[in-house]
C-alpha cells in the first residue's frame, strides 16, 4: 500500500500542479491581469513555497483518503473528492471574497476550479489506491 500512496502522491502533486497552472496562469489570467493592484508580481512569487504547499496538499490528501476511506475505488475517491473540493472551493471563493476586493467572477471561478480539480484529484487517488 505503500507504493501505491507513494504513486497517489506523485500523482496529486504533478497532475495538481498542472491543472493550477491551467486554471490560475491561462484561464483567470485577464482577470488577474485586471485586478494586479492585489497580487504580488509574478517577478515576487515564491515558486519553492508554491510547489511546498502542493506537496503537502498531495501527502494530506492521500493519507486523508488512505486513512478514513474503508473501501477504496475510484467511486469513493471521487465522492471525498467533491466534499474536499466543496469545502476548499467555499472557503477559498467565498471566504476570500468576504475580506478581499476580488470581484465575485473570480470568486466564482475560484470555487469551480477547487471543486472540479480536486473532485478529479479524488478520482486519480481513488483509481491508484483502490482495493
Amino acid at each position: 500500500m505503500l507504493k501505491r500512496a507513494s504513486l497517489a502522491i506523485l500523482a496529486v502533486f504533478i497532475l495538481g500542479s498542472l491543472m493550477d497552472f491551467v486554471l490560475h496562469g491561462i484561464l483567470l489570467r485577464s482577470t488577474y491581469e485586471a485586478t494586479a493592484h492585489l497580487w504580488r508580481p509574478i517577478k515576487e512569487m515564491n515558486l519553492p513555497l508554491i510547489y511546498a504547499v502542493m506537496l503537502v496538499f498531495s501527502v494530506c490528501f492521500v493519507s486523508l483518503y488512505g486513512l478514513l476511506v474503508d473501501k477504496k475505488s475510484l467511486w469513493a475517491g471521487v465522492k471525498l473528492g467533491f466534499i474536499f473540493g466543496l469545502t476548499t472551493g467555499v472557503s477559498m471563493g467565498f471566504g476570500s471574497y468576504s475580506y478581499m476586493p476580488i470581484p465575485m467572477e473570480l470568486a466564482v471561478s475560484w470555487f469551480l476550479g477547487c471543486l472540479i480539480e480536486i473532485t478529479i484529484l479524488g478520482g486519480v487517488v481513488g483509481a491508484i489506491m483502490r482495493d
